[in-house]
């Protein structure tokens, strides 16, 4: 017995600590809870936040022109019907796959390296679905109707055709968002009290008491609470495989060359989760610096990110040749042809070989450790990943549509202005909504980040067992933790 005790210990100080530096349950308050709480914001915020919100006017102003005029000012035509909106559509559902995997997948695998990343993840999965919403409802032509695509009562006795793809959306978006939404809101309550116990502001003490719905932090607090987030977590996990796999659906049940193919269902979950990741990179790798967060987002939560992103990557990559291998193998000449038109044939050639360069060429740099550890190669590389994923969504809708079975209906797409400035006001306002969460909710989730204080502590070469600075037990309010670390 005693060495099987000896062996979980030995375990314990060879695992790469999730939380560096000599931390204390005080100091981790002190450290995210601040972000939210001081009164002077850095300059370095009003300055992105200033950016993002001029970007995100100009989708203002193309809704609003768009409604009053119409889809036609959009460069869509025939036979490409679907362009930007729903290229867009794809890529933001993709990128908010990240965030439930992290949340939900990997808190059941109880997977430690989720917990410092997991809260702006989830940020990150409902603002991503925010942007995505927007193109299929605007894109009906006539959003002052959505609410047609609910399967409600109503006087006239019309119900939505549920063979139609765009009620799978309905729903399948719908319910990733609600879930996403209750997940991350769940997971906030406990950080929102200590929030509320330590606010100096009466307003915000105001703010962050409602929120956090009379959270005390008892034992029968604590006990529902996990109850509560396993069961969302549960949820949120069908969800991974089943959203994207729908959006997937919208093209695959088409009898089109290039969309009818069985591999689109995990070929756009593998896409989703690697363009999730990169995101992820993108935002946490400015976020640590900028914030001095090094401590909790250390290069171990950087390099296991970086290697789900190769692995996913790599699932990709075996999709495009999958996709290749179809079009010869099926010996059908429409899909021989739709291949050699998406590769070297066809006027949008370079966009498939970009593709290739930005998702299958670049990852590779990952296999060595010298990249894999590097902040600035890890950067520069979800950057290419990102735009990589949005070009797959070019390639997979215009090319597959430009050249339709009649050569009468041939056509090509060049999108407007319009599409760029609604493409951009939706980075805008995913940018901006990003600043407003760092700058009044903890980027971090506060309370998981203790319960990983005693293994970095015998990481780091402490004793096993907490010492009095992790009195008090994880029973305990937030806010008397404090006031007796304090004393």
């Amino acid at each position: 017995m005693q060495n099987v005790e000896d062996a979980k210990a030995l375990e314990r100080r060879l695992r790469p600590p999730m939380v560096e530096g000599e931390h204390t349950f005080g100091s981790v308050s002190d450290q995210i809870g601040d972000l939210a709480l001081k009164k002077k914001t850095p300059y370095h915020w009003f300055i992105g936040f200033g950016i993002a919100f001029l970007v995100a006017q100009s989708l203002l102003f193309t809704v609003v022109y768009l409604v009053t005029t119409g889809v036609g000012i959009w460069g869509n035509n025939q036979p490409i019907g679907w362009a930007f909106d729903i290229i867009n559509f794809v890529w933001w559902i993709g990128i908010g796959h990240a965030g439930t995997l992290i949340s939900a997948i990997l808190l059941l695998l109880n997977q430690k390296w989720r917990t410092s990343i997991n809260r702006f993840a989830e940020a990150m999965t409902l603002f991503a679905v925010a942007c995505a919403g927007l193109f299929p409802l605007l894109h009906t032509g006539r959003p002052w109707l959505a609410y047609w695509l609910f399967p409600y009562p109503n006087t006239m006795g019309m119900w939505p055709q549920f063979r139609s793809p765009l009620m799978w959306d309905v729903f399948a978006v719908s319910t990733y968002a609600t879930v996403s939404a209750l997940f991350w809101y769940v997971g906030l309550i406990p950080d929102l009290a200590t929030l509320r116990d330590r606010a100096k502001n009466k307003y915000f003490k105001l703010i962050y008491g409602l929120l956090a719905m009379g959270w005390r932090g008892s034992a029968r607090h604590w006990h529902r609470y996990e109850i509560a987030y396993l069961l969302l977590a549960g949820l949120s996990t069908p969800l991974v495989l089943s959203v994207h796999s729908i959006v997937s659906l919208d093209f695959s049940v088409a009898q089109l060359p290039g969309w009818h193919a069985t591999i689109f269902p995990p070929y756009f979950v593998a896409g989703a989760v690697f363009a999730g990741f990169a995101m992820v990179l993108i935002l946490c790798i400015p976020l640590r610096r900028l914030y001095k967060m090094q401590d909790f987002i250390t290069h171990t939560h950087l390099v296991y990110m970086a290697k789900v992103m190769l692995a996913t990557g790599l699932i990709v990559v075996y999709g495009y040749a999958m996709e290749a291998f179809f079009g010869w193998y099926s010996a059908n000449e429409y899909e021989y042809f739709m291949i050699k038109n998406r590769i070297w044939n066809g006027p949008y050639w370079w966009f498939y070989w970009l593709l290739i360069l930005c998702n299958g060429m670049s990852i590779q740099l990952l296999w060595f450790r010298r990249f894999r550890e590097s902040e600035f190669w890890l950067f520069v590389i979800s950057i290419v990943v990102s735009v990589g994923m949005w070009l797959e969504r070019f390639v997979i809708i215009v090319t597959s549509l430009h050249r339709d079975f009649l050569p009468s209906s041939w056509a090509m797409y060049s999108p407007t202005m319009f599409d760029w400035s609604m493409f951009l006001g939706t980075i805008g306002f995913f940018f901006t909504l990003i600043y407003l969460f760092v700058r009044f909710l903890p980027i971090i989730s506060i309370f998981e980040v203790r319960t990983l204080l005693p293994d970095a502590q015998v990481a780091h070469g402490g004793h096993e067992h907490a010492d009095d600075t992790f009195v008090g037990g994880v029973n305990e309010s937030p806010g008397r933790k404090r006031d007796k670390l304090e004393t």
